[in-house]
C-alpha cells in the first residue's frame, strides 16, 4: 500500500532520446546517464526512444546499458519487445499512446507530467520537438521554440548576439543550394577565396554547417601560398559542411582558448545562474588538432575537463557575465552551455550556444555545476522541478 502511495506521488517524466540527427548516439548515452542519476523517489521515468528514421518506441533496449568507451556507438532500434509510441496532440498529457500488436489498437501509455527531451541536433534541439510539446501543453525541460531554433542555427545565433553587442568570430555565410548542378556539387574555389578576402578573414579558417552539432562537418583550413591547393581545400571543406546543411559558415579561427560556461534558469522567467567557466584540455594536442567528435565522445584519453579554467578571476567573471547576457539575448530558458573564445588580450567572444548540452559522464555541463556544489542528480531534479513549476 505504501508503495502505491509513493508511486502516486511521483511525477511521470518522459525521457526522449535518440532522434534523426547525427548526434543520435550521443543522445542515447546522455539519456542513459540521466536515467541512472534520476531521483526515482521523486520521478518515474518513461523512456521513449526515437529511431534514426523517426519511429518512436518504448520498452526497447534500456539506455542505462549504454556507456562511453564500450565500442560501437548505440542506436535506438525496434526489438521484439518494443512497442511503437503514437501521439495524440489533442489529448495533451494523456496523448502518449502505445500500439498493442495483439489487439491492433492504440492504448494509453499513461499520464505524462513533463518531458525531458535529451535530444541533440536537428529534430530535437532545433525547436521542432519543443513546438510539438507546446501544442500538446506539456511542460518540458530546456529552451523554448525560438531560442532552440535560433541557437541551432549558428548564423542566426551570431546575428542575435551581434545585435546585443556581444562579440562573435568574424565570418561569412554561404547558401550552397546553388552549388548543385547536374546532380554534382560544384564549389567555385576562386569565388570562395575572393569572398574570404573581401571579408578580411585571417587563417586558419573553420568551415562548418550552420545547423549541426558535435563538430559534425567541421573542417579546419590552413593557409597555403599555393593558390590552387588553397582553393581545393576550401572547396572540399564547403562540400563536407554542405553534406550536413545547405547553409555553411566560413569563420576566422580565433587565437584564443575555448572556455565553456554552463547556464541554468530552471524556472520559466527566472534570471540565469552561471557556473564557473571550464576548459576542455586536449592531452596530446598538435597544430592540426581541434576538439572534434572523437575527442569529445570516442576517446576518453584525448582530453580532460578543468573547472574552473586556469584564468585570472576577472576573466572568469567576464566569461560568466557574457554567458548570462548571451542566454538572455536569445531568450534562453532552462539550460544552455555557452561556448566562448578568450583571447590573450582579454576579449571574450561567443562561439555558440548549446540549448541541450551533452549529459554524458564526461560532458562539461554537469561537471561545471558539480564544481559549484550542485550534484548531477540534484541538477537533473532542479531542471525537472523547474519545468513542472
Amino acid at each position: 500500500m505504501s508503495d502505491n502511495l509513493s508511486d502516486s506521488k511521483r511525477k511521470r517524466i518522459a525521457i526522449l532520446y535518440g532522434g534523426r540527427a547525427d548526434e543520435h548516439p550521443i543522445s542515447c548515452i546522455s539519456a542513459g546517464s540521466v536515467l541512472r542519476a534520476l531521483d526515482t523517489s521523486k520521478f518515474e521515468p518513461v523512456p521513449i526512444g526515437i529511431t534514426k528514421n523517426g519511429t518512436w518506441i518504448t520498452d526497447g533496449v534500456d539506455p542505462r546499458e549504454w556507456n562511453l568507451g564500450s565500442g560501437a556507438l548505440p542506436a535506438v532500434e525496434e526489438t521484439a519487445s518494443s512497442r511503437r509510441v503514437v501521439l495524440d496532440p489533442s489529448a495533451g498529457s494523456e496523448g502518449f499512446l502505445v500500439f498493442n500488436r495483439q489487439t491492433g489498437k492504440n492504448e494509453s501509455l499513461g499520464h505524462i507530467d513533463a518531458v525531458f527531451p535529451v535530444l541533440h541536433g536537428p529534430y530535437g534541439e532545433d525547436g521542432t520537438i519543443q513546438g510539438l510539446l507546446e501544442m500538446m501543453g506539456i511542460p518540458y525541460v530546456g529552451c523554448g521554440v525560438f531560442a532552440s531554433a535560433a541557437c541551432m542555427d549558428k548564423h542566426y545565433t551570431k546575428v542575435l548576439l551581434s545585435q546585443a553587442g556581444i562579440q562573435v568570430a568574424p565570418g561569412i555565410t554561404l547558401d550552397t543550394r546553388s552549388y548543385h548542378r547536374d546532380s554534382h556539387f560544384v564549389a567555385d574555389g576562386e569565388s570562395l577565396l575572393q569572398a574570404v578576402d573581401r571579408a578580411g578573414l585571417q587563417y586558419p579558417l573553420f568551415v562548418k554547417p550552420s545547423r549541426a552539432g558535435s563538430s559534425f562537418g567541421v573542417t579546419k583550413v590552413d593557409f597555403s601560398q599555393d593558390k590552387s591547393l588553397l582553393m581545393n581545400r576550401l572547396s572540399a571543406a564547403v562540400f563536407e559542411a554542405a553534406n550536413h546543411d545547405w547553409r555553411v559558415l566560413i569563420e576566422q579561427g580565433i587565437d584564443g582558448r575555448e572556455i565553456e560556461c554552463a547556464v541554468l534558469a530552471a524556472r520559466p522567467g527566472s534570471l540565469p545562474e552561471t557556473s564557473l567557466p571550464g576548459e576542455v584540455v586536449l592531452d596530446a594536442p598538435d597544430d592540426d588538432t581541434f576538439y572534434d567528435f572523437d575527442s569529445k565522445y570516442m576517446d576518453s584519453q584525448a582530453s580532460h575537463v578543468e573547472v574552473p579554467a586556469h584564468l585570472p578571476q576577472k576573466l572568469l567573471e567576464k566569461v560568466r557575465q557574457t554567458a548570462g547576457q548571451a542566454f538572455l539575448a536569445v531568450d534562453g530558458q532552462g539550460l544552455s552551455r555557452v561556448d566562448t573564445f578568450v583571447t590573450a588580450d582579454g576579449q571574450v567572444l561567443v562561439n555558440e550556444i548549446n540549448t541541450m548540452p551533452g549529459f554524458t559522464p564526461i560532458s562539461m555541463y554537469a561537471k561545471a555545476w558539480e564544481a559549484m556544489g550542485l550534484s548531477y542528480r540534484e541538477l537533473i531534479s532542479r531542471l525537472i522541478d523547474g519545468a513542472l513549476n
